[in-house]
């Protein structure tokens, strides 16, 4: 299971899924361009003294990231408000990738259109979206409980 990140805005939640990486086991992918340069400084404040432990992996574009996908044969599961299907009826798989999007702005329609599965966080209607670490920090957990990753962690 690894998560991606498309085209991150804001450094604090990048560091903050680092971290989360980090304590998970989980290698975090971050698909550039991002809005802010990938620095110890920058991620410092969320990331904390985590993100030695974690693994990042830059891709220079999302081209680079899906040609990657691709060649390790990895399902895209991308978390979106517009997918119709709720992140707690969908079935993940090890290997699973769960993408995220810009926090400004997702990801655009043709990168959507290339996920093997999109899945939504459901929430009261009229609000609009969760933060996108928090999110993810969901989602990864209800997949690595599925697929028994916790019983690896003490």
């Amino acid at each position: 299971m690894d998560l991606a990140l498309y085209q991150p805005d804001i450094a604090a939640n990048t560091g903050t899924l680092l971290r989360l990486g980090a304590c998970m086991g989980v290698p975090v992918h971050v698909i550039h361009p991002a809005g802010f340069a990938i620095s110890q400084r920058n991620l410092a404040r969320s990331g904390m003294d985590y993100l030695d432990r974690a693994a990042l992996v830059e891709h220079a574009s999302f081209a680079a990231f899906r040609a990657w996908q691709q060649q390790e044969g990895r399902r895209l599961v991308l978390l979106t408000t517009k997918a119709s299907g709720s992140a707690y009826a969908a079935t993940y798989a090890p290997g699973d990738v769960l993408l995220l999007g810009r926090e400004s702005a997702g990801v655009p329609d043709d990168v959507a259109d290339l996920a093997d599965l999109r899945v939504r966080i459901p929430m009261r209607p009229g609000l609009r979206s969760i933060n996108v670490a928090l999110a993810g920090a969901m989602v990864l957990g209800e997949a690595m409980r599925q697929i028994g990753d916790f019983t690896q962690l003490s």
